[in-house]
């Protein structure tokens, strides 16, 4: 599993058109072959954080030259970015959690 790490700051530009195509894309995702999940949040400076995770490179590929993702990245860099950083990393351990939850075995 890939997880992809997107930490960004908006512009004042980045209104109405932003949120409708943030709405967008992640509803196209959730569509996509390989998605597993995302999660996004704002820090109390402004910085945002979207964390994606997709079940392999194949898939992460896909979804970065999907279309009207391409779109989105044209108009992000344009428009409603001031700055952004992404990090790609592959999962090597996972452990869950859950008080109550019961275990079969």
């Amino acid at each position: 599993m890939l997880v992809i790490l997107f930490r960004s700051r908006l512009t004042e530009a980045a209104g109405a058109d932003y949120v409708a195509m943030d709405q967008e894309l992640e509803a196209v995702a959730r569509e996509a072959p390989g998605f597993v999940d995302v999660k996004a949040y704002v820090a109390e400076d402004g910085e945002r954080l979207t964390v994606v995770r997709w079940r392999d490179a194949e898939s992460l590929r896909a979804w970065r030259e999907q279309a009207r993702h391409r779109e989105a990245q044209r108009m992000g860099r344009a428009t409603w970015y001031r700055e952004y950083h992404i990090e790609v990393a592959e999962v090597v351990r996972e452990a869950d959690f859950a008080r109550g939850a019961t275990s079969a075995g």
